[in-house]
């Protein structure tokens, strides 16, 4: 079992910067990959960044050039650094964790951009 811990979200305005971070613990051996996905009200969860073991990265479209995903030196821990945000950049950012054939999700920290 896999235990994700996310931390680091709240309100900004827009252009501003958050710092998210996310955690795992317990079976952490052999995971693959690490990143965030968000979720708006009304709309389907998307993937915002990834990062795999080997350190390839994966963004979307609509963050390439503002966010960047980064880990620590234990590939325990990933971050998610975002710039110039937008309003439409709000919503639940949730930790996904692939172990094996299983994801482990955190419980999401909510970001949101407004003046």
């Amino acid at each position: 079992q896999v235990r994700v811990v996310e931390s680091g979200g709240g309100l900004v305005q827009p252009g501003g910067s958050l710092r998210l971070s996310c955690s795992a613990s317990g079976s952490i051996f052999s995971i693959y990959a690490m990143g965030w996905h968000r979720q708006t009200p009304g709309k389907q969860r998307e993937l915002v960044a990834t990062v795999t073991r080997d350190g390839s990265t994966n963004y979307a479209d609509s963050v390439k050039g503002r966010f960047t995903i980064s880990r620590d030196n234990a590939k325990t821990t990933v971050y998610l650094q975002m710039n110039s945000l937008k309003p439409e950049d709000t919503a639940v950012y949730c930790c996904k964790v692939t172990r094996g054939s299983n994801d482990y999700w955190g419980q999401g920290t909510q970001v949101t951009v407004s003046s």
